[in-house]
This record gives C-alpha cells, structure tokens and sequence, in this order.
C-alpha cells in the first residue's frame, strides 16, 4: 500500500532513488574536573581538535568541483570563520582554565548558551542560525570524542542517485553528497531558512525538511519519490507513479535548460509591463550570486552580520568598508540596504544588556525601536550609509515601523546626520532614497500616511504574516497555520500596493513570498512591479512574469479580492495561478 509523508519542501524538483539512511550517532558528552597540573594539556588538547575541524573544512571546501558557482563555498566559509571567532575559540577555553572543566564539557556549555541566544530571537532567519552553531560545536566535538571516523565514513558509501534520510545534514555534508551526485535529502528537523535549505536551493537539490519520524517509517534502500516543491515523499508506490514523476522529471530539466536563456533577457509581461526584479543577500560574497542570475540590484542587504558573534560592537569604518565593498561590486546597479534588526533576543555587543529581558522579545525593544532609543549604535551605520551613497545608487529602509511618530524621529535623525556630514566635508547623495518596510499590520492599515515621506516601502512578508495570524512559522506545532493566501494577509499586501500607487512612489516585496513562483501571478494582479528575493528563486520568477498578461491577471485579482466566500476566492485563486 502507498505511504505518503509531508514536511516543508525547500528546494523544488523531483527525486527518485532508494533510501540511504545518514546514522550519526548520539553524542554522549562527558563532564569531569580537570587537576591544575593538567590545564594546560587540556587547553593544548582543544585547540588540537579546533585546528582538525578546520582542516576537516578546509578539505571539503577544496573538494568542491572547479566549475561549481563560487558562492556555494561561502557556506563552508561561514564555519570556518565561526571557529576562528572568540565564541569558539576563546570562550571554552576560558571555562577551561577558570572552572576546571574538560575541554568536551566546556563546549557543550558554550554551545548550548549560543544555541538559546538564537532560539529566542524574533526574525526567523536569525533563529536558523542556530543550526550552524550546532553543526559547527559538533564538529569538533566529535574529534574531541574520537568520532571524527564515524563522521566520515558514510561517505564511503556510494551515494550517487540515492535519496539520504537523516536527522539534519550541515552545509558540508550537503556539499559533499552532492558532489557524490545524491538524488535529494529528506531531514527529520530543519527549516526553509537553514543554511542547508538555502544550499539545496543554490545546487537545485530536491529537498525535504521537518518530516517528523520519518526514519521510522522509511526502510533503508526502499524506493521512494519525493517531490520537493509540494514537500511530499510517496513510498511503496506502483509502477504509472513512477512514470509520471519520471515525465515530470524530464520535463524539469527541460524547463531549467530554458531557464537559462533568460539571463540576458528583459523581464517584461507579454503585453508590455515592465518588471522589476531583485536579489535579497546578506554578505558581501553573496553578489557572485546576484550577478549570476543578473538581478536589477539588490533590493535587500541585511546588515545584522556585522553585530553578531563578538564581543564589541561595529564601528563607523567597519561598516563603511563592508557597504562600499557590496555598492563597488554592484557597479552601477541599485542596493538597497536595511537597518540592523536587533532586539531585546539578539543583543550587540557580545550579549551586553542593552535591553531589559522581556516576555516576548518579537513584540519589544527591536529594529527601528531600539535605534531610536540607543542612537550611539545607530548613528555610526546612518553615517557609513550616506558616506557610500556617493559611489553608487544606495537607497536605505528602516525596518519594524508601527506608528509616524517613529518615521518622523528617523528622518530628523538622517537631516541632523547630513547636516554633520556636510560641517565635515564628506561627500553624500543629498537625493538618497528613504524607505520602510511594511511588516507589522498596522504599519500596512497606515502605509498611506507613511508613502507620503517616503521614497519607497518595501513589504517583509514573513514577519506580516506571522504578525497578521499570531504564529511563529519556524515552530513546528502551529507553522501549518502559516498562510501567504489568508484573506487578511492578501487584503494587508493589497492595502500597502495601493498606497503606494496613490503617493507615486514604488512598492517592493522582499519576503520569501516574493521568490515563491505559486504567487507570482497573484502577486503582478495585485499590482506588485517589485520583487526581490534569493538569487536561486530569480530565473524562475522571471519566466513566469515573461510569460504573463498583465491585464487579464489584475482583473481577476480583483475579483479575488472583492469576494468573502471562502469556495469562491479558491476558485479566482485556482484561475489566477493556472492562467
């Protein structure tokens, strides 16, 4: 009888092949005191197994194909430079030497501490982060552990064409197995925005997350299909089954092999709309990728990298060498970066209590809030903004607005930064665009009275949602409530679209909504000229827009949207994404 098991599809695509299942085994962490005499050998003895992890890094990184796209390495980088950071290399070895802990056991302390700080941050992409500490810690746990061999040994195995089944992966064993030519990954855990849900998407991965118990329902080498852009994995299926998801396939590979051919390409709606899109990074090596799919700009650069992970706090120059670097490497295309998103969960500083310790830190001190009440870390990133708009089209948004108030305390805080710049002579664009981002429901109901000093909005998808419906997307006991098509959440989207119509100026969409093809066509019949989303998504965003009226997709958008029956807005719905 066929078996069928749902998670979150996170990179879209067809796999076939028999089951691999990726045994790692548990962890058992020992804690034991340390005799004075043997500090030092146990502090030579940590840093003996951070130096392995490294190399173990290193080795896969150099293990990436030549032609693989550049920026898939970046992966592997961002935990090699997590093991080079103090939190890692410095914090353990300090438990160590003060407390008299074994080197295993002050790891896991410092771990399980970082893993906390993330888990009770707002912004969902921020809270992934977690998975790479844990990738990360592990690593060099498990040559402390002397399991360095069992790690590895599973890619002996010949996993070409196989689908791997296992509790989680990190972005190196991605990386690897896809070298090995994997035919996709299902995890148990794990989430869309992980690091190795991005990566899968990158290397065009099918891939499943968050299919809970699925190793006990799921035999090693049976047969399966999972179909990657539905999130469903059908087992002990029949034989037409088969076949139609070979066609499927097949005409996948054709449709990508197109895909290709529009990067030249303009992006333009067939009777003539002109359409805007745009890539959503968040470090500077991330622009390879951009250029790759060639995107308009960049219509999201998240800034909050330069906050994490240490123990002091960004200064002016620091954050102009890393802006200047992105706008110089955009040559000549638009960047469009946001203000830090931190908060009362994500604290500067290496942790130091800026902000009081709250209840529920999503609806706190954060983003535009806390720059607003601790100016001296926002001046020094408003100051570095305006000094790179002289080398390029900088444009620069404020995120987490509610009221006008808040808007009109951020603009005198730009005038009286100008004003300091010119009294310096530092050269700036006097013209440089302004704009907010439409992520809070009542920043959407008023998004008319903040279009009027604005330059642009630009709509966060993942927060308005989980604001709009009360519920945490990466929490796996109520994300299924999570719904891009709720009647409020089109109705808030629509609102913000209009205001922006009325006052003139553009309106962008840069969540995760932007880059899902299911709503692309609903999203230019509500009037959306704007997206910006991960690179990956871009191509096959664009040839759907090239391949769509304009004209007929608004009319029955508005139909959509001027209707409260339930069956009859899934009916325009339905005709809207099979247009």
């Amino acid at each position: 009888m066929t078996l069928s098991l749902t998670g979150i599809g996170v990179s879209r695509g067809v796999a076939i092949g028999q089951v691999h299942r990726l045994r790692r085994d548990q962890l058992e962490i020992p804690m034991f005191a340390i005799p004075m005499y043997r500090l030092d050998e146990e502090e030579a003895r940590y840093r003996h197994a951070l130096e392995a992890a490294k190399g173990q890094l290193r080795a896969i990184r150099e293990r990436i194909p030549a032609k693989t796209p550049a920026d898939i390495g970046a992966f592997i980088d961002t935990h090699l430079l997590m093991l080079e950071d103090t939190t890692f290399s410095e914090a353990p070895i300090k438990a160590i030497r003060e407390e008299r802990l074994n080197a295993e056991w002050a790891l896991k302390q410092q771990r399980d501490t970082l893993v906390q700080v993330f888990e009770e941050m707002d912004d969902a992409y921020l809270r992934t982060r977690k998975d790479d500490v844990q990738h990360v810690a592990d690593r060099v746990l498990r040559v402390l552990l002397h399991q360095e061999d069992d790690h590895h040994a599973v890619f002996d195995a010949n996993l070409k064409d196989r689908i791997i089944l296992a509790d989680d992966l990190t972005p190196a064993d991605t990386l690897l197995m896809q070298h090995q030519g994997i035919a996709g990954f299902i995890t148990e855990s794990g989430g869309p925005l992980s690091h190795t849900a991005i990566l899968a998407r990158s290397l065009r991965i099918p891939a499943i997350v968050g299919v809970r118990l699925a190793r006990r329902y799921l035999r090693a080498d049976e047969m399966l299909i999972i179909d990657g852009a539905a999130g469903v994995i059908i087992a002990d299926t029949d034989d037409y089954s088969f076949r139609h998801y070979r066609k499927r396939q097949r005409e996948e590979r054709r449709h990508q092999s197109e895909l290709q051919k529009l990067k030249a390409s303009p992006t333009v709606t067939t009777d003539g709309a002109p359409i805007t899109l745009l890539a959503n990074i968040e470090l500077p090596e991330d622009i390879r990728a951009v250029r790759r799919v060639n995107a308009a700009g960049i219509g999201l650069y998240r800034t909050e990298f330069l906050y994490m992970n240490r123990d002091d706090l960004p200064e002016e120059a620091e954050h102009y060498k890393a802006y200047l670097k992105v706008v110089k490497a955009m040559k000549g295309a638009p960047v469009t970066f946001r203000t830090f998103d931190l908060g009362a969960d994500k604290q500067p500083g290496g942790g130091r209590n800026i902000t009081p310790n709250v209840t529920n830190p999503a609806l706190g001190l954060r983003a535009i809030r806390l720059c607003l009440k601790e100016p001296q870390l926002f001046i020094p990133q408003l100051r570095a903004l305006l000094r790179v708009s002289a080398y390029g089209p900088v444009k620069v948004m404020f995120p987490m607005l509610s009221n006008s108030l808040e808007l009109f305390q951020v603009l005198q805080l730009v005038e009286e930064t100008k004003e300091e710049l010119r009294r310096e002579g530092k050269k700036f664009d006097e013209a440089i665009e302004l704009g907010g981002m439409i992520e809070v429901p009542a920043a959407a109901i008023t998004a008319a009275s903040f279009a009027e000093h604005l330059d642009f909005l630009s709509i966060g998808t993942n927060d308005l949602i989980q604001y709009t419906l009360a519920i945490d997307r990466v929490d796996d006991e109520v994300n299924y409530l999570y719904d891009p098509l709720h009647p409020a959440v089109l109705r808030l989207i629509r609102m913000t679209i209009e205001a922006g119509q009325v006052a003139g100026i553009p309106v962008s969409m840069c969540g995760e909504m932007a880059g899902d093809p299911r709503y692309t066509k609903l999203l230019l019949g509500m009037g959306l000229e704007h997206f910006s989303m991960h690179p990956a998504s871009l191509l096959e965003v664009k040839g759907i827009v090239n391949a769509c009226q304009l004209k007929e997709l608004r009319r029955q958008a508005d139909r959509l949207l001027t209707t409260s029956d339930p069956l009859e807005m899934a009916e325009a719905l339905a005709r809207i994404i099979d247009h």
